[in-house]
């Protein structure tokens, strides 16, 4: 019983790592065209 709740809580916490960095390269991709907005 004690494996099952172990693997279950790896694999959210591998969703949660996975979700953070999607969210993260985004929010440079935003930054990124906000300086080329800038910039004209």
């Amino acid at each position: 019983m004690k494996k099952i709740i172990f693997v279950c809580i790896l694999s959210i916490a591998g969703i949660l790592l996975a979700g953070c960095n999607t969210v993260h390269g985004f929010g440079q991709d935003v930054a990124k065209v906000g300086d080329k907005i800038q910039g004209k």
